[in-house]
């Protein structure tokens, strides 16, 4: 059962490093993260902040995965062009985006006030 557990994990890691490495949007969500990481502390974010900016973060880079994991199965049955197809990709994309927008708008709500305060 451990081992099955642990397999578990493996997998799961490996799906993230597979994001990571071969979709370029998701090297960008990265970035953004690491940079998001760098200013909290630099800022000395309170706990809720930073519940609320890395819950923003989570949900951005949830929503690219699993649109890869769409384009990956759209890929991977259709072998033409259907309109069905770039529907599933286009709407997956599209949560990207309003993921992304949101997560922008929250970050300028909790690093702004705290930027211009160091300055």
């Amino acid at each position: 059962m451990l081992s099955r557990l642990i397999k578990s994990f493996y997998y799961a890691l490996s799906g993230i490093a597979y994001a990571i490495k071969t979709q370029r949007n998701m090297k960008i969500h990265t970035l953004a993260l690491i940079l998001v990481l760098a200013a909290g502390f630099w800022l000395e974010l309170s706990s809720l902040e930073w519940a609320i900016a890395l819950i923003m973060a989570g949900i951005v880079i949830i929503c690219e995965m699993l649109n890869t994991a769409i384009e990956a199965l759209v890929d991977l049955k259709i072998e033409e062009y259907h309109a069905l197809a770039k529907v599933a990709k286009d709407v997956a994309a599209g949560a990207v985006l309003i993921a992304s927008i949101l997560s922008v708008i929250v970050g300028l709500l909790i690093f702004v006030p705290k930027i211009l305060d160091k300055l």
